[in-house]
């Protein structure tokens, strides 16, 4: 199966501006945020600021319509192929669609058959949405591993298996799911730099963005941890997805919504 991931390749299409090499200064960061994340933010004035100007993505779920409040790129989210597939046959995009996500984790809402091998279902996700127009984002979480013999950490089990390579070949834009690791800058800053290798060696052309949560399961975080993390990674990323997760099926163990912290944050960089 290992050989299967790491032999995965496809053809690329132009990778989606902005910076293809992933350094940029804090002030021109990418930031991804969901509809929802992306309005309880916009009420704070500093946090909005830092948003003006910079390139934001706007995650959607299948059906929701967009925020127009400050211009952001539509991107709908999906975490099987089949509901990709759906999604694009039934015409359910909405206008200014840009790209859509593909998120497999190990849950019930991605196919077993696509948690053992998620390259090869970004292979027909990158089909499917190129053949529509779309560029495709991959964002496969550390819980994969969770399907394949290991030990160690999830996050060093990803990077021996060369998940982030592999992603990478079918992606247009991947996003390395690290907010489970950022109370510990070390262990983020060691996951994020060596992903992100793996991703540009497989895929030269790939934008990187990294994963930051308000409020992940376990203790909780700080606006000092989430800032920490930025300064450690953002010289090998584009960006990040800003996750302020609600509790549910998608986040069961997830604490309370932190908007707050996400504005404290957003407000904060220089």
């Amino acid at each position: 199966m290992l050989a299967c991931l790491l032999a995965s390749c496809t053809t690329q299409a132009p990778s989606p501006r902005p910076s293809q090499t992933g350094t940029q200064a804090p002030g021109r960061l990418t930031w991804m945020l969901t509809r929802a994340a992306l309005a309880s933010v916009l009420s704070d004035p500093a946090a909005r600021s830092r948003l003006d100007g910079a390139p934001v993505y706007q995650i959607l779920q299948t059906g929701q319509h967009p925020l127009g409040a400050i211009p952001a790129v539509p991107v709908v989210t999906v975490s099987s192929v089949s509901e990709l597939a759906q999604t694009l046959s039934g015409r359910r995009l909405p206008t200014g669609t840009r790209a859509v996500l593909y998120d497999p984790e190990a849950w019930p809402f991605t196919p077993v058959a696509e948690q053992r091998d998620p390259a090869k279902a970004a292979q027909q996700a990158l089909r499917l949405a190129h053949a529509h127009g779309l560029r495709l984002f991959v964002a496969p979480a550390l819980n994969l591993t969770t399907l394949r013999p290991g030990s160690g950490p999830r996050w060093q089990q990803f990077l021996r298996l060369g998940l982030a390579g592999a992603m990478a070949k079918a992606a247009d834009v991947i996003e390395l799911q690290a907010q489970s690791l950022e109370r510990d800058t070390g262990s983020y800053a060691a996951f994020v730099h060596e992903a992100a290798r793996q991703a540009r060696a497989a895929n030269p052309r790939v934008t990187i963005l990294a994963g930051l949560s308000t409020n992940p399961p376990g203790a909780e975080v700080t606006s000092q941890q989430l800032t920490a993390a930025i300064r450690a990674t953002s010289g090998v990323v584009s960006g990040y997805w800003l996750n302020i997760p609600g509790r549910g099926q998608r986040c069961p163990r997830c604490n309370a919504p932190r908007p707050d912290l996400a504005r404290q944050l957003l407000g904060a960089l220089p």
